[in-house]
């Protein structure tokens, strides 16, 4: 079997916070060997970071978005209870509407599952872990974080799937999240929850056939669980060690064990064998066995161990622990349906190109905006990377209703026009600048547009591209 891993993307978001901040803030730590975590911003969720990890994954090999096959999404934390996320992750990465899609929640097995469904579809295929969960600010929060990753999986893979395996036995209260409830509970990591990890993980690794593996990601809540599960086996603590990346990101649901893969991948040759093995909230485990390195993949321990530190109250900000999202006042109102006709636009800069004089228009409606002839637009997608022509500070108090909730969490921010070239014609978009200062960005300023949670209206999240500095 050669149909495997291809290509991995990650997205780790910008935001920091050190484990010993929040012990500090609580006097008491809730943490065990977590060093630090990563925080999602207003604008960021399971969904944009999902996307930006895909698009991070394509970006390193030459297979495009119309030719994906498969497109599977895992989270536990969905900006939606109920709706299906994987099309839009196909919308904005500019792939087929006969793409097949698979939207994993419930449960942080699901990244893995999603990837072992990847490897049975057929051609290329993504299978994406996005996950940023959340718990009680005075307890299970404390080693909450966030992350995504994504896997390009296709034939003749340089990483091959050698086997998988299941274990589902019922260990009720280990890992779960009450109907209407936004956080994750029972992260006690008692003796009850290490011995159902414990028997549930070893049970896959020893049914696995995988000899002597240099890298294992194995269930990490926290930084101790997965040697905890690790003796039981014959693994060694050096492959442990490749695989565990919850030290530098936190608990990151979904999305925690398909990031040690990754990472241990990544220092993997040829010859070396990799295990990933979950556990699911409940019962269940599934483990699976690769061959082989990976090449095309981000520098993760530099993605890891980057970042920006932030203050313990303005984590609760981030976090939208103290803030109540109310918004006083009518805002911007765009419906649904005039809303998704600008998809093409709002996620992949599509613009107007002038049969008349070659002009670019964007959005791709109207009259052109050089020559004002009114004919049929060709579309055109511009390149991702502009330069900030004017840029702006909407300052707290300033910003329209439908961004109050964002201010609130994130400050003052941004708003710039965005000068984009393709071919040598011009256009400029006003834009929403994120990661970043906003009083450290400039005129003249390269940045590069990615897809950001913009607001909601009529209770469903809106997303669209901003700018964040190169």
């Amino acid at each position: 079997m050669t149909r495997g891993i291809a290509a991995a993307g990650v997205h780790v978001p910008r935001f920091r916070i050190e484990a010993s901040t929040v012990s500090e803030a609580w006097g008491v730590d809730h943490a065990s060997g977590i060093e630090r975590k990563a925080l999602p911003a207003a604008d960021e969720d399971a969904l944009t970071m999902a996307i930006s990890a895909a698009t991070d994954a394509l970006d390193r090999v030459d297979v495009t978005p119309e030719s994906l096959e498969f497109v599977g999404l895992a989270t536990t934390t969905p900006p939606l209870a109920e709706e299906e996320f994987a099309p839009r992750v196909v919308r904005a990465l500019g792939g087929e509407s006969g793409t097949r899609t698979a939207t994993a929640t419930a449960s942080p097995l699901a990244g893995v599952d999603v990837l072992e469904r990847a490897v049975e579809a057929d051609g290329p295929a993504l299978a994406i872990a996005a996950d940023a969960p959340t718990g009680d600010p005075a307890e299970a929060d404390h080693r909450l974080g966030a992350a995504a990753v994504a896997f390009l999986v296709d034939d003749d893979a340089p990483v091959t799937l050698v086997d998988s395996a299941a274990h589902a036995d019922e260990y009720p209260g280990v890992r779960y999240r009450e109907r209407g409830s936004e956080t994750v509970d029972a992260l006690g990591v008692t003796t009850y929850e290490r011995d159902a990890v414990g028997e549930s993980v070893a049970a896959v690794l020893e049914t696995l056939a995988a000899d002597d593996p240099v890298g294992a990601a194995l269930h990490q809540p926290n930084g101790g669980l997965p040697y905890r599960v690790g003796g039981r086996t014959d693994l060694t603590n050096d492959a442990i060690e490749r695989g565990t990346v919850v030290d530098r990101v936190g608990d990151a649901g979904a999305a925690t064990v398909p990031l040690g893969l990754c990472a241990a991948l990544a220092a993997a040759d040829a010859d070396a064998t990799t295990v990933a093995a979950d556990f699911g909230g409940g019962g269940a485990a599934l483990g699976l066995a690769f061959a082989g390195g990976l090449d095309a993949v981000p520098a993760v321990d530099e993605r890891l161990g980057g970042g920006e530190l932030v203050s313990y109250d303005r984590y609760l900000r981030e976090r939208g622990y103290v803030v109540d999202g109310e918004v006083a006042g009518g805002g911007a109102h765009v419906s649904l349906p005039s809303w998704r006709r600008s998809l093409d636009g709002r996620y992949r800069l599509v613009a107007g190109q002038c049969p008349s004089c070659g002009g670019l228009t964007f959005p791709a409606e109207g009259a052109c905006g050089v020559c004002h002839d009114r004919g049929s637009f060709e579309r055109v997608e511009l390149p991702r990377d502009g330069v900030v022509d004017a840029v702006t500070v909407i300052g707290q108090g300033g910003a329209p209703p439908e961004f109050v909730p964002q201010q609130e969490r994130d400050g003052p921010y941004a708003v710039g026009i965005v000068r984009f070239t393709r071919d040598g014609e011009e256009v400029t978009i006003p834009m929403q600048l994120t990661d970043c200062d906003p009083e450290t960005v400039a005129v003249g300023d390269d940045v590069r547009a990615t897809i950001r949670r913009v607001y909601a209206d009529e209770g469903i999240p809106r997303y669209g591209s901003k700018a964040t500095p190169i």
